[in-house]
């Protein structure tokens, strides 16, 4: 079953989530989804869907500037006037609250693919004794120095108005290793029917203002910054997933790189898989199904060990 529902958070931002379910089984866990940047949470229903016949029930929303929520607010591709990603966050947190309001005892393991693997790494610097469990899917290495002059740009530009510069200057190389390019956005996956359904999607692929780009890079200097990360509670199980021909994950190095910097904070519950000619969209690959088996058998082992 699906249930659609709106939560409401501290600036009185209405949040548009889904829950999906089998109501005749008790669930094993419960993931939390957090969706990446111009897409949306109904993207992954197949991915759910998988996740409930495993045995999880399954809860995402859309973030601000995002999807439904973005389209409440009245605008695509804004966080908010101020602490834009922070406030999306604590969004995260307080789902995580509502689904344990509910099911205080089950265990909920925080999914995050891309800029929502961001707001989950933010989210776990100060949160991460309210979950069992993170995934990171498509995640990234960001040197400080690069995100503060993006941060720079994207100050000089009209708030609430989208951004071409940023928007280019986020994504414009990342097709460069791709030799039969047939899209702008052949790097999200192979899968050519997933790469023009999104294309054709009017809530995936738009141009996000300048005050997102500004939110997103305050956003990955913090979650570099080692003294946050330092408050991560050591034993939390991590999981990074990424594709060896992400560009977000910078073909790779980025994820062992991210892997090390929690390794160097005392981190000792940090697992890596690399998928061979695997993309930045590993849940919509050519070989989706083995990357759901792969995240079902980390879920199964990390809840045998009690944390």
């Amino acid at each position: 079953m699906i249930e659609e529902d709106w939560l409401e958070v501290a600036d009185n931002t209405e949040i548009y989530f889904k829950k999906w379910y089998n109501p005749n089984q008790q669930p094993k866990a419960i993931i939390q989804l957090a969706h990446g940047m111009v897409e949306h949470i109904n993207r992954y229903d197949d991915f759910a869907k998988q996740l409930v016949d495993m045995g999880f029930y399954v809860y995402g929303n859309d973030h601000r500037g995002h999807g439904k929520t973005g389209e409440r607010q009245g605008l695509l591709g804004f966080f908010a006037d101020k602490d834009g990603f922070s406030k999306t966050s604590e969004d995260l947190l307080m789902m995580t609250r509502k689904i344990k309001a509910t099911y205080p005892s089950v265990p909920i393991i925080l999914f995050g693919h891309s800029m929502g693997s961001f707001l989950v790494r933010h989210y776990i610097q100060q949160h991460s004794h309210e979950i069992h469990g993170a995934i990171l899917s498509g995640t990234g290495y960001f040197p400080s120095l690069q995100s503060r002059a993006g941060k720079f740009l994207a100050s000089l530009q009209p708030a609430k108005e989208p951004s071409e510069l940023m928007n280019w200057l986020a994504f414009g190389r990342y097709n460069k290793r791709i030799k039969d390019k047939r899209t702008k956005v052949d790097w999200l996956t192979r899968n050519e029917t997933a790469v023009q359904d999104y294309e054709r999607d009017p809530l995936a692929g738009f141009v996000p203002t300048a005050r997102f780009f500004y939110d997103l890079m305050s956003g990955l200097i913090v979650i570099q910054d080692k003294q946050r990360n330092q408050s991560i509670r050591k034993d939390l199980p991590i999981l990074l997933l990424s594709g060896d021909q992400d560009p977000v994950g910078q073909y790779g190095s980025g994820i062992w790189k991210t892997a090390q910097l929690y390794d160097q904070v005392g981190l000792n519950r940090v697992t890596t898989m690399l998928f061979e000619e695997g993309r930045h969209e590993l849940l919509f690959e050519l070989n989706k199904h083995e990357v759901y088996r792969a995240i079902e058998g980390w879920i199964t082992d990390t809840l045998r060990i009690k944390v």
